[in-house]
């Protein structure tokens, strides 16, 4: 038995390879009997219901804790904003597929989720590269911390890093549904993504391939770079260092963005900078649970487990609640 996502296109008319309108779309997705189907409904409900819990803990940590309103927790808890919206833009629509065994979405609904997967993808890049910027102002100029990184910088690198995105979510979304779909109703993935579409496209789209891959080559590597230049400073300046417990302690202020930066960006250098080669897209489907459930679900573990401020404050939170109730 197989389960397909169905995307209705009653506003545009695809001619399929022989000769009649097209008016569905197939996501064939994986390729499960009724038994692993059910299966991975409940693992992956089960992931989602643990990315939510931990994403909007984080969020909700950070606001009630004063310790936690610095620069760093402020970017950390736009992250969880980013991954809660990442994993909510496909999960929830795999789920009701996976439980129900049948999924129609409209073009529209088709288009929309492409955009908002753009935009949560492109802003959370460029807020990793922020956060990386933050850890290089606190490492190598702590005396200038407090007035470089003010509440006001911080405002207007956020808003920059969701512009920028927006941006780079606008263009890649009209470039792709700007393509003519006819070589077949059959996407070979389990939601509207880049690589599957462009296999069915029936007219030339070099000149829409150049420019997606433009701006993700663009996206990508300016955030990279960012990055990369801010730890170089930041190795150098732990180096300088003389105490190993010195230069222990100002290197874990790092270790988990350096974690989240590694999962993240591995990801989708993997999917977006490799091209549409006609490759086989089984990997890619893999990965894409990776970035898409995998990578949501991890980062408030990495970020909390490695990190002594947020303990401290889900402890105080807990006992909080163990008084309540006794009381």
């Amino acid at each position: 038995m197989r389960f397909y996502f169905l995307i209705s296109v009653d506003d545009l008319g695809f001619m399929a390879e022989n000769g009649t309108v097209v008016t569905e779309f197939i996501l064939l997705g994986f390729h499960l009997s009724a038994e692993l189907q059910m299966g991975l409904f409940f693992v992956f409900l089960v992931l989602y219901f643990i990315t939510m819990v931990g994403n909007l803990g984080m969020i909700v940590l950070i606001q009630r804790d004063p310790r936690l309103h610095t620069p760093m927790y402020f970017f950390l808890c736009h992250l969880s904003f980013l991954d809660v919206c990442y994993s909510s833009v496909i999960v929830p629509q795999w789920l009701e597929t996976l439980g129900t065994d049948k999924m129609a979405i409209t073009y529209e609904r088709c288009a929309t989720q492409f955009f908002f997967f753009t935009l949560c993808a492109s802003t959370e890049c460029f807020l990793l590269a922020v956060m990386a910027y933050d850890r290089y102002v606190a490492v190598c100029n702590p005396l200038l911390y407090a007035t470089t990184m003010t509440p006001q910088t911080c405002l207007g690198l956020v808003v920059g890093a969701y512009a920028g995105a927006m941006v780079n979510a606008v263009i890649r979304t009209g470039c792709t549904f700007s393509i003519s779909f006819c070589k077949s109703n059959h996407v070979n993935f389990f939601f509207c993504d880049l690589p599957p579409l462009l296999k069915l496209a029936c007219s030339d789209t070099k000149s829409q391939e150049r420019v997606i891959y433009f701006l993700a080559f663009l996206v990508i590597t300016t955030s990279i770079s960012v990055v990369l230049i801010s730890y170089v400073f930041i190795i150098q300046a732990i180096l300088k260092i003389r105490t190993a417990g010195g230069k222990a302690k100002t290197f874990s202020t790092c270790a988990s963005h350096m974690t989240a930066v590694a999962l993240f960006f591995g990801t989708l250098i993997f999917i977006y900078l490799k091209g549409n080669m006609g490759k086989s897209l089984a990997e890619d489907k893999i990965v894409s649970v990776f970035y898409t459930v995998v990578i949501p679900l991890l980062n408030p573990m990495i970020y909390s487990l490695r990190n002594k401020e947020v303990k401290e404050a889900l402890k105080k939170a807990l006992n909080g609640l163990k008084v309540s109730q006794v009381d």
